[in-house]
């Protein structure tokens, strides 16, 4: 997957960045979101993306200004927020726990990048869609099945922590 600009403005897209690093920010283990979600749905996708965001102009590789790197991204179904063997519809309207765990990062944001953070409801094409109504197999739903949902993210309480580990061996 490549440069997430495309994705960043985008209205259905939640963006959060730093200020610009002033020194580097060594990333190093795996990020866990943790988020509480309310959707009018029955059924939904989560995905978390962690970013290295490089600065507007790169000298040396003038190709690369304002690139949008991702380091870990994962899509989460809302189904299996209790069990993965036994799928169950989320009740609409009501605030649940998604808790996951995203690939392991081993990387190193250097002073002038921004560290950004995504959280989105689809990674269509790469992952099928979602039809936001609980149907017993997806790729089996019907065109009746899908239907507009919005999801609110309970900021307060939701977090995606990540591993940071010290640049020059200070906490």
């Amino acid at each position: 997957m490549g440069d997430q600009r495309f994705v960043s403005t985008r209205p259905d897209v939640l963006s959060y960045q730093t200020p610009v690093l002033t020194r580097p920010l060594v990333l190093r283990g795996a990020p866990v979101a943790d988020l509480f979600i309310r959707t009018t749905g029955t059924d939904a996708d989560f995905v978390v993306k962690i970013i290295d965001v490089y600065p507007p102009s790169v000298a040396e590789q003038p190709d690369m200004g304002g690139y949008q790197l991702p380091l870990s991204l994962d899509i989460f179904r809302g189904r299996y927020r209790h069990d993965f063997t036994h799928p169950s519809p989320i009740p609409a309207g009501e605030v649940q726990e998604y808790r996951f765990r995203l690939p392991t990062i081993n990387d190193t944001l250097l002073p002038g990048h921004r560290l950004m953070v995504q959280v989105q409801s689809t990674l269509f094409p790469l992952y099928d869609r979602n039809p936001q109504s609980y149907v017993a197999n997806i790729f089996f739903a019907t065109p009746g099945a899908y239907h507009r949902a919005t999801m609110t993210i309970e900021r307060g309480r939701s977090a995606v922590l990540l591993p940071v580990a010290a640049a020059d061996g200070q906490k």
